[in-house]
């Protein structure tokens, strides 16, 4: 398939080039337009676009609109998906905007929102039970990065620390963890087996219910990086990062990360996933817009340029 590049793209990639050439931009979206499967889209497609809610330049967003008891949005509630390059390292920056009265789920856990998979996982594959998913997500106004990695679970072993056993078992929670700064940590049953979650988050809340430098209602700019650990000798080593940006300020950073065992040493990212989920309802009639979204294997160093209009280069 032959892709048209835009202006935008283009002025990107030099940007995103360090010194040596390579050029780490994987895609942009700018929800402009609903021709996602000519941009290399699948999967749920039918997204719903807003031309009143946008930041600045653009002309519309993607809008995600919760009915009060729903667990997807009305419109945009299927998973939209697109595969990139194979890479141990995955960034993502994004726009974001919630409506005055959002409150996400009004639990501990959940709204879902962003998703990245890896090789080991098909192209279709559900997140929560995978061998490995990476979640960008808000709760309560708080930042929050997640790991799952539900296939690699020694079942045999369920509430046994196998950090220092075997390369055989999860990282995410149900076989032990490393200690690196987590917020939570679980194993829960579910469909006759059991799952796992970690969790990390600042201390400070971010989307925030009244206007200001961080209200929710205003349009932000949300930053996620996540790079996979080394595999030394056939053994995970705790140098894995995730860290998240709210405006360009660090809120998350913690590079002392297991991710991946030496079970998966050519596990990479491959796949971004947006599928905003709700699992007990919305509790009210609430939105979310997200506009201007750009994959990379590294963080762009400064502001990512404004996009330029109607320029085309074929």
């Amino acid at each position: 398939m032959r892709y048209m590049l835009t202006m935008f793209q283009i002025l990107l990639c030099f940007f995103f080039c360090p010194a040596d050439g390579f050029c780490a931009l994987l895609f942009t979206e700018t929800f402009e337009d609903s021709n996602f499967v000519s941009r290399g889209w699948y999967d749920d497609t039918n997204l719903q676009l807003s031309a009143i809610e946008h930041i600045p330049g653009s002309a519309h967003s993607v809008e995600y609109h919760f009915l009060q008891g729903t667990k997807t949005p009305a419109v945009s509630g299927g998973s939209i998906r697109r595969k990139f390059a194979e890479t141990d390292s995955v960034y993502i920056g994004f726009y974001v905007k919630h409506s005055a009265n959002w409150v996400g789920s009004n639990q501990p856990y959940h709204p879902h929102e962003i998703f990245f998979l890896t090789n080991l996982d098909s192209d279709y594959w559900g997140p929560s039970v995978s061998h490995l998913t990476a979640y960008v997500e808000e709760n309560s106004g708080y930042p929050v990065l997640l790991i799952q990695d539900t296939i690699n679970i020694d079942q045999n072993n369920i509430g046994k620390d196998l950090t220092t056993v075997t390369e055989q078992r999860a990282t995410a929670g149900c076989n032990g963890s490393t200690n690196d700064g987590y917020d939570f940590l679980d194993c829960y049953g579910s469909s006759g087996s059991y799952r796992n979650e970690k969790k990390w988050k600042p201390s400070s809340q971010y989307f925030r219910d009244s206007p200001g430098s961080y209200y929710k209602g205003d349009w932000h700019h949300v930053e996620a990086y996540f790079k996979l650990n080394s595999i030394v000798n056939g053994k995970g080593v705790a140098n894995g990062i995730l860290q998240y940006w709210f405006d360009g300020i660090l809120v998350i950073d913690h590079k002392d990360v297991i991710i991946r065992t030496g079970q998966y040493p050519n596990m990479k990212f491959n796949q971004l996933l947006i599928a905003p989920y709700i699992g007990d309802g919305s509790p009210i009639d609430q939105t979310i817009w997200i506009d201007n979204l750009t994959v990379a294997t590294a963080r762009p160093d400064g502001t990512i340029p404004a996009q330029p209009k109607n320029l085309r280069i074929q």
